[in-house]
């Protein structure tokens, strides 16, 4: 069982939350929540316990288990639903209302109540009952289009624009919104949390440079896309990488220093017609030393040049130990309560249950 609200610590303490069981950004959302703080309370149909691939984004939860087509057990749900703040459910629209809990029935019982909706194409629009992943979502948007070498095949993002930057971070934001809100009118509503949205709304700087000319469809040949010698990685000689963001001037210049190359008689940093130059003598330059060489070199400098690590080379990495940002929770490394709070910090999450709680026990005051 999780932390009673009572002994929880973190801003969201006191807060209630019922979450609907499903996958990726929804409970990716009620974990963030509950890192927080807030009492989640994950619903799910009986024998997903203990779990495995999804275990570990059950952490600093209760897990109760319901038959959600008995309308026996649909009506506890309701009953946890009406002591709750929030409700966070990712089926296709129209699911739970067909279940009984939809948000018309869920606020009758729970005017309060913020109902969190995750999905990726949106509750309304011609794609709104079409099944979809990440890689679906952020291909409509011109994201994935531009994420790629030039003449080169797109490159998914693993699933962190749509899933995660454009799906529940959103979701988030508009829970925590609508209790801001909440505070004035007294009255919950409806969150329409749609990945396609959010992944739109993370693109803006991209979006705003194109509509200033400041960006092109031609993948490959923009500021932040590989299209410049100064925003790129690079081999080094042990086939590791470096990654260099040198965009100010002044930064590009210590990259320079570095690498040791005489800025005399160069292209300028930002002649598009002379990046193929720029590149082949960086690359040139970084294939001579071993990453973690170059790493020495530019330690201490603001040329922002770092190296490219692995997973299991982040956990040994001098900045994360000192911020704590990586936590071991059973044997599994994860993320650390993030963001960090002065007055009201998050505590550590407690690990994902390895049975459920009798449904008619959660909050039972």
């Amino acid at each position: 069982m999780s932390t009673p609200s009572s002994t929880r610590t973190g801003p969201l303490a006191g807060v209630r939350v019922v979450e609907l069981a499903g996958i990726g950004p929804g409970p990716h959302a009620a974990l963030l929540l509950a890192d927080l703080g807030a009492e989640v309370v994950r619903v799910q149909r009986p024998g997903l316990l203990p779990g495995y691939m999804e275990r570990p984004q059950w952490r600093g939860r209760t897990i109760v288990e319901a038959d959600l087509k008995d309308p026996a057990q649909i009506e506890q749900v309701l009953g946890l639903i009406e002591k709750a703040d929030v409700l966070i459910e990712g089926f296709r629209p129209g699911v739970t209302e067909r279940m009984g809990l939809g948000p018309d029935i869920a606020l009758a019982r729970n005017p309060r109540l913020v109902y969190g909706r995750m999905t990726g194409w949106g509750q309304y629009g011609p794609l709104s009952d079409r099944a979809g992943h990440d890689i679906n979502y952020i291909s409509l948007t011109g994201i994935l289009h531009a994420i790629g070498r030039a003449d080169e095949r797109p490159v998914p993002p693993l699933n962190m624009v749509g899933d995660f930057g454009g799906g529940s971070m959103f979701l988030v934001f508009g829970i925590l919104a609508a209790l801001v809100e909440r505070q004035t009118s007294g009255a919950g509503q409806v969150i329409d949390a749609a990945m396609i949205d959010g992944a739109l709304a993370l693109s803006h700087m991209i979006w705003g440079m194109r509509g200033m000319g400041l960006w092109s469809d031609k993948r490959g040949a923009n500021l932040l896309d590989t299209g410049m010698a100064f925003y790129d990685t690079y081999e080094t000689a042990d086939g590791k990488y470096m990654a260099v963001g040198a965009i100010e001037p002044q930064f590009y210049a210590e990259l320079l220093r570095g690498l040791a190359i005489d800025p005399e008689g160069l292209p300028h940093q930002l002649d598009p017609n002379g990046q193929a130059q720029l590149k082949e003598l960086f690359a040139a330059r970084f294939k001579t030393r071993t990453r973690d060489e170059w790493t020495a070199v530019f330690e201490g400098t603001d040329a922002c040049t770092t190296p490219v690590l692995t997973f299991e080379e982040a956990e040994k990495n001098s900045h994360i130990n000192a911020r704590e940002g990586l936590i071991d929770i059973e044997n599994v490394v994860q993320h650390a309560p993030a963001p960090r709070f002065s007055r009201t910090p998050a505590g550590r999450p407690t690990p994902p249950p390895t049975e459920a709680t009798p449904l008619e026990s959660v909050w039972a005051d």
